[in-house]
This record gives structure tokens, sequence and C-alpha cells, in this order.
């Protein structure tokens, strides 16, 4: 890839200088080492819900509804060692392999991680799943004997629906990445993962949530086809948006979080360029003060991390996730009319704001921004720099959602949200930098 000169200062997501003079390079994606574990860990990790496999089998709730007659009362979790130990062995190819299991909360919940040769093997990333559902539909039936008659319905609790349904529809065994069948096209399964998912693994960190999503939005990107000019152009947003590069993101919302407003955080932003010289005053019409660039992908990228600034003062002010597309729209819409230059990724943020407010609550009222990811028809449009809003604002939202990130998420929480990649990425790319 091209060398560029670039070098930006990285911070926490409370203001502290992590590390300096970082070269745009060593925060790619696909060169930093803590980018990379977190999109490798995303494709091998599989959640087994132990307890609550024995729950749906004792009642019959399979897939999303319940047969009568096909109960059955195993004790799964009397017998997890013995389970753990089968689906490991399972799972794993070669003594000493890289495969691993994780119990969290006394065993009710374990976080596999298959093989990376399963991975490399493999045409596509359903080998960790399909590996997993297998191995605990197997351990089950041996571990208890389940006759022929039954085995169906223990293949149903750890496989859901499928094949009635063309992904694993009420599965209790489940990845942080949907189906490839449901992805919107070439290279969109990193983009594929909800909001309210990013919102739980980080703890509710509305910066560390950012950074998280837009590290993967980013990766997704790349796996398009994202060279040449596009390329620095995406490390920038990625940069200044998803890591607060340069303290950028939060010295602006520290600016405007008393009583700051959106058109403030607009403010804040075009000062902020003119000091840097990222812009400058070029020619007057009437009353109307236009501005020039000579580097139109650093003002993209200053110019989404000020979208950031904005969906966190606006958002976090009212504590309500809602607001989020109103502010993608209305403060690109008034850096255009305030400045003359492109809005956030050349328009297509704001953009991308006006379908997402009809779709998330407005007429069509879909159920809430918290349940949408980058790769949705609404949302898919702005290239990595509007799921990163979505997820800040979730993450202070103060119970406004249909559905909470506690109801749709709560187990990306509990397992992803307790490896430090995941939980405090901002920290660990800066270290792997």
């Amino acid at each position: 890839m091209t060398k560029y000169q670039d070098s930006i200062d990285l911070y926490s997501d409370d203001g502290k200088l992590l590390k300096s003079g970082v070269s745009l390079n060593r925060i790619h994606p696909l060169i930093n080492p803590a980018t990379l574990k977190i999109v490798d860990l995303t494709k091998r990790t599989i959640n087994v819900n132990l307890a609550g496999i024995e729950q749906a089998l004792k009642g019959a709730k399979l897939g999303k509804g319940r047969i009568l007659g096909r109960e059955l009362n195993l004790p799964i979790m009397e017998h997890k060692d013995s389970l753990i130990e089968r689906i490991h062995d399972m799972v794993q190819l070669e003594e000493g392999d890289d495969t691993d299991i994780t119990e969290f909360n006394k065993g009710n919940l374990l976080l596999v991680k298959v093989p990376t040769q399963r991975l490399v093997g493999a045409s596509t990333y359903d080998a960790a799943i399909t590996s997993v559902a297998s191995a605990v539909t197997y351990a089950i039936v041996d571990e208890f004997d389940v006759s022929p008659f039954d085995a169906s319905t223990v293949k149903a609790a750890a496989w859901g629906s499928y094949p009635h349904t063309q992904d694993m529809e009420a599965a209790l065994v489940t990845s942080i990445l949907t189906i490839p069948q449901n992805n919107e096209g070439i290279g969109y399964a990193l983009r594929n993962i909800s909001v309210n998912h990013f919102v739980m693994m980080t703890g509710r960190n509305a910066l560390q949530g950012a950074a998280l999503s837009s590290t993967l939005e980013t990766a997704a990107i790349f796996e398009m086809g994202c060279v040449g000019p596009f390329e620095r152009n995406q490390l920038l947003c990625y940069a200044y948006q998803g890591l607060n590069a340069n303290n950028m993101v939060y010295d602006i919302v520290k600016d405007n979080g008393q009583s700051g407003t959106v058109g403030t955080v607009v403010q804040s932003l075009v000062e902020r360029a003119l000091e840097d010289h990222v812009i400058k005053p070029g020619k007057k019409g009437g009353y109307f003060q236009f501005y020039d660039t000579e580097d139109p992908a650093l003002w993209n990228a200053y110019v989404s991390a000020g979208t950031l600034a904005a969906t966190i003062v606006n958002c976090g002010a009212g504590r309500f996730v809602q607001a989020v597309s109103a502010t993608l729209l209305y403060f690109n819409d008034m850096i255009e009319h305030e400045t003359g230059l492109p809005s956030s990724d050349f328009g297509r943020n704001m953009g991308t704001g006006v379908g997402f407010s009809f779709f998330s609550h407005s007429i069509y009222g879909g159920g809430g921004p918290g349940i949408f990811n980058g790769n949705h028809v609404v949302t898919r449009h702005a290239s990595g720099v509007a799921i990163p809003c979505a997820v800040a604002a979730a993450s202070m939202d103060g119970g406004t959602q249909m559905f909470s990130p506690e109801g749709t998420s709560k187990i990306m929480g509990e397992t992803y949200g307790t490896i430090d990649v995941f939980r405090r990425p901002i920290n660990q790319i800066a270290e792997g930098a």
C-alpha cells in the first residue's frame, strides 16, 4: 500500500494522550495487530447458550415456536464440564491448535474460538458457526444417549429453525455475524453487526463503541476493494472519527457539552479546520463567505468527526438515540450552508440520515436505530461514518427504544465485552500502532 505522510496523535475516550506521531499506515485495519485481532475473533468466535438450550429443550421451545410433545428434560448444566470437553474435541483440528472455550456466568454461556485453520480452509466464515452448532448437537446427543427420534429436537435447539429458514433463526448457538446470504453485497459481512451489539460489547461507552464499529465498518470497506486514492480518505475518516485522532471529537464535545447545540458544533468544527489550515477563506458571494480546501480527504475526515461530536452533544443531552438520524442530516446540511464545501462522506452521510429517520422511528417506525447496521439498505450508503454515530447515540440512550441493547444484545456484553480488544478498542489499537 502507499506510505502516507499523514501523522496523527491517538487519544483515549477520556481525552488522555495514548500515542503521538502515529503514521496513518499503522492504524490500517489490515496492518494494526489489534484491529486484525478484532476481525479475526469476530469471524471465529461463537456463543453457546448452554443454560438456554437446557430450558428450551425442557419446554420444547424450538426455533421461534413451541412443539408440544417434544420436551426433553436433560440435566445439561450438571454435565457442562463433560459437554465442554466433547465440544472442544470435535471443534479442534489438531492437538495444541488455537481452539479455545471460555465459560461465562458459571458455564451458562460459552464462547468458543474455532481453530484458525477452519477459516483458512473455508470459502466463508460459516465454518465457525456450523462446526460449533454441530459439535454442540452431537455432544448433547452422545452425552445423554438421545434416541434417533429425539436427536432432531436437540438439533433444533442448537441450530434454530434452519433449514426451514434461510438463517439460524432463534438458534442458541450464535455468531456476532449474520449469514452471507443476508449481506447486501460483496464485502458487507463485517458491516452486518447491529448497533446494539456494539453498545453492549463496549459497556455503553460512546467513544469506545464508535471506535469498535468504525473498525469493523472500515475493515469491511477495504474488503469491498478500497484502494488507490480512496484508501487515504477512508483511513483519515477512521482516524479522526473512529479513533478520536488529535483528540478532536473529545475536544469539540467538551467545548459544547454544557450548553452547546448541533449548530455550535458546526461553529467549533469550522474554527478547528481553520486553525489547522485544513480550509481557508475563498471567494465571497454577497454576504456569504465560501471556503476552500486543498485536501478534500482531510476535510472529509474533519467533518465526519464533527458529525460524531454533534451526535454526542445532541443525543447525549436528551439521552435519546432517536435524534441520531436528524443529526446526521442537519449537522451536515448546516456544514454545507456554512462553508460551501461537501459534508461528511461527500454528502452520503446526510443522505443516509434522510432515509434513516424515516425507517427507524418516523411514519414507518421500524423499531429504533439500535437494530440497524451498516449492511442495512437504509444505512449502507455512508462509507463507515454513519453507524459509529448511531452506536455513540445508542450508548447514551436512556431507554427510548422498543428494542433496548440489554434486550437484544445482552449476551454480547457478557462474552465479547470481557475481551480487551472489543471492550476498549481505542487503547488496544493505539498500543498496536
